[in-house]
């Protein structure tokens, strides 16, 4: 389908935006499956290929359903918005542009504030390891203080700072956030951290003490599963998940 924002690139470059933007779009879409979403609140973000630096971001004030291939927001690392007429939300902007810039290995960057997420950032052991899930993120996890709404220009050092060379980020009193180098890892990443959380809160809900799991488990487990089968994690998640989308939603790929 022949869209606005590929008619002015090469082919190649065309195809590899069209490729980023469905991806990005079905992250949106699968979010909301997957009840991840606040309202018009959090966002992923996706970079676009080419020399210039430029990520896609949901418009402002559009719900995650309602994000599709053509109405995601191109933006510059400096805060020039590219398509006509698009609005983003200065905060979300702030977090992502950060970690766009400051690791160019990462693809997507996906936050969210979910009951499970927000509640054990705000306990203050973290994470623990007491589960599969919190084992297969837990020395890809980092921390970072709660500072208010993104909108301070002096939070892009601690975040950069603290998210340093990690792949999921517990922003304290806030919510999740992960990174990765396809849309599909910074997804499966997201579920793995989220479902770790869910457990996480069920378990210390039920009055007893809970098992924690040593630090030779949680490398043991760190390697089986890091790159498994030599790819970014969740590669054949995202490919069975995109099949589902087809399915039920394929209006994301417009």
């Amino acid at each position: 389908m022949a869209t606005a924002f590929d008619t002015r690139k090469d082919t190649a470059t065309a195809e590899e935006e069209r490729a980023i933007r469905e991806d990005l779009a079905a992250c949106y879409r699968l979010a909301h499956m997957h009840r991840m979403t606040d309202l018009i609140a959090t966002h992923i973000s996706a970079r676009l290929p080419g020399d210039e630096e430029r990520i896609l971001i949901n418009p402002f004030g559009s719900l995650f359903n309602e994000v599709n291939a053509s109405n995601l927001v191109e933006v510059t690392l400096e805060g020039e918005v590219r398509s006509e007429g698009g609005v983003i939300n200065p905060a979300g902007y702030l977090i992502h542009s950060t970690i766009h810039a400051a690791r160019e290995d990462v693809v997507c960057v996906m936050h969210t504030h979910t009951a499970a997420g927000v509640a054990v950032s705000a306990q203050e052991h973290g994470l623990l390891p007491i589960s599969q899930q919190a084992l297969v993120v837990g020395r890809r996890v980092a921390y970072h203080d709660y500072e208010g709404v993104a909108l301070i220009e002096a939070e892009r050092e601690t975040l950069k700072r603290d998210l340093a060379d990690k792949d999921v980020l517990i922003l304290r009193n806030h919510g999740l956030l992960t990174v990765g180098r396809t849309v599909g890892e910074a997804f499966w990443l997201m579920m793995q951290t989220q479902r770790a959380c869910e457990i996480q809160i069920a378990a210390l809900s039920g009055g007893t003490p809970v098992r924690l799991l040593s630090d030779e488990l949680q490398d043991l487990v760190h390697s089986q599963v890091y790159n498994y089968g030599g790819q970014p994690n969740g590669s054949m998640d995202w490919i069975a998940l995109r099949r589902e989308l087809d399915r039920s939603c394929p209006d994301y790929r417009d």
